[in-house]
């Protein structure tokens, strides 16, 4: 019987070697090639972003990071979440090249090419490497969906559309209107 050979597993000494022209990420060992974000995920990164990055500021709760910032998990999981933040309880995991853990809040901006991937294989990534909090952003739809780790998976705690306030679980007090960043 003939098997087939096992599947080559990068690491994240094989991804600090990538051209950086690219956006990558390394998901289970294999690199992956993200495509430049579209204007609508740009302009709501942005947006989401810069209230975010204010809030924190203000309150001196820890940092805000924007991508293309690499976030390694492991050897073999290394992911630039759009949007991130540290608090100053976990400042430890930030290095001067990348932040080696998992972030109190994961935020993803879905395009057409990663909001499967982001629904799903990041979602059981980063609950297996848990972080705390992780959005969903639709800019099609203007939706969010917060998820808080609960037992090692994400639960829904909310969905918001159009006309809603955003309010997260992990930054108390943080508040957005959608149709601000929308």
């Amino acid at each position: 019987m003939v098997t087939a050979p096992p599947a080559l597993k990068l690491t994240y000494a094989d991804y600090c070697r990538t051209p950086d022209d690219e956006r990558y990420e390394l998901l289970d060992g294999e690199l992956i090639v993200a495509p430049a974000p579209n204007s609508a995920h740009q302009i709501t990164v942005m947006e989401l972003g810069t209230l975010l990055h204010m809030f924190v500021k203000a309150r001196h709760l820890g940092q805000v990071f924007f991508a293309p910032y690499d976030v390694v998990l492991s050897e073999t999981d290394v992911v630039q979440p759009d949007l991130l933040f540290i608090s100053n309880e976990r400042a430890y995991i930030i290095t001067p090249a990348n932040a080696r853990g998992a972030p109190d809040l994961v935020v993803e901006i879905l395009s057409p090419s990663t909001a499967e991937r982001d629904r799903s294989f990041k979602r059981a990534l980063y609950a297996r490497y848990s972080v705390s909090e992780y959005w969903l952003v639709d800019p099609d739809t203007r939706t969010v969906t917060v998820l808080l780790l609960d037992d090692g998976a994400f639960v829904e705690v909310a969905h918001y559309g159009a006309g809603q306030t955003l309010t997260s679980p992990t930054l108390t007090g943080f508040t957005v209107n959608l149709d601000d960043i929308f």
